[in-house]
């Protein structure tokens, strides 16, 4: 039996609190801790794809940090790389959620233990049976050293021949556009796969238009350039050419994740040798499937599930 493809990502997680009524905050008495994380949920929907998945972080040493630690070992996450920082309170963000269904997140991160992390604590023994690397904007958007970490860790890669994959995830409320896109352009030339949300690419880019799209890929030599469009489907340029899928109809109910779960869908099958339009379609299976279940990772599904949604079979009660 040969053993699973290993993917490895850097970043940060944190508690989630979610109210247990809707409103203003002040007006909130109890919560339900939940455990959120772009990095971390997207490692756990790589493991429970049945890939190998190995998590480089940094968590608070409190309870928190060992609810997440505990947590993301049982998903059978490689921690090797995880560590407990003395004196650095685990992260932690509540949610406000409005009687219109709208609603704000209120993140609490002062020296958050992640800002531990330094490039030379990066060496190539990280990368060591790793397949893929996925690296996203969240982490990048943290800390102004952030951005070097990751393009060290790009560099290492390229050196041994590891594919790249990147998310930019846009997170305005860290830092500006114009920060943000000096690190991706950073980026960009060790990225083989790009994984970005079509108001992400506007934004980075200037336009979105296809003829725009392939000369920006060309420019970087980005091998497999993907756009999610959420309800719309999802498309891929990869040698000139565009494959298009459209999204599987599913009741939403959560769309927190999606992203990270399209995101394990397309490295599973591009691990797996996935034809492009294969490939559209298990990462939109995938997304999909996790937008039924409320939270940041609990519906990220097993192989199974994503196998029965979109060949149409009975699929495990979720």
């Amino acid at each position: 039996m040969t053993s699973p493809k290993k993917v490895l990502t850097i970043g940060d997680a944190m508690i989630t609190l979610n109210p247990s009524a809707k409103g203003p905050l002040r007006f909130v008495t109890s919560f339900e801790r939940k455990i959120g994380g772009a990095e971390l949920n997207y490692a756990i929907g790589c493991a429970r794809l049945g890939l190998s998945s190995k998590w480089v972080s940094r968590l608070g040493n409190d309870e928190f940090g060992r609810v997440i630690y505990n947590f993301a070992r049982g998903e059978g996450i490689d921690t090797a790389a995880v560590d407990f920082v003395e004196g650095s309170p685990t992260s932690l963000n509540f949610k406000q959620i409005n009687e219109d269904g709208s609603g704000k997140t209120f993140y609490y991160r002062y020296n958050s233990p992640i800002l531990a992390l330094s490039e030379d604590m990066i060496d190539e023994k990280i990368l060591e049976g790793v397949d893929l690397l996925h690296l996203t904007g969240v982490f990048m958007a943290i800390d102004k050293k952030n951005p070097g970490i990751s393009l060290k860790l790009a560099r290492l890669a390229r050196e041994k021949q590891i594919p790249v994959s990147f998310d930019p995830n846009i997170r305005l409320k860290l830092w500006t556009i114009e920060e943000a896109r000096k690190a991706y352009k950073a980026i960009f030339p060790y990225t083989d796969i790009l994984l970005t949300g079509l108001d992400e690419i506007r934004q980075i880019n200037g336009s979105d238009s296809e003829k725009d799209l392939a000369l920006f890929a060309s420019d970087y030599s980005i091998a497999d350039l993907v756009i999610k469009d959420g309800a719309n489907g999802s498309k891929l340029l990869r040698n000139g050419s565009w494959t298009k899928a459209e999204c599987f109809p599913v009741k939403a109910v959560d769309t927190v994740g999606a992203g990270d779960g399209f995101d394990a869908g397309y490295t599973y099958g591009w691990l797996h040798g996935y034809s492009p339009e294969e490939l559209l379609r298990f990462a939109n299976g995938t997304g999909a499937l996790v937008t039924t279940v409320s939270g940041d990772n609990e519906g990220l599904p097993y192989l199974e599930e994503v196998k029965a949604f979109i060949n149409k079979e009975e699929i495990v009660e979720r």
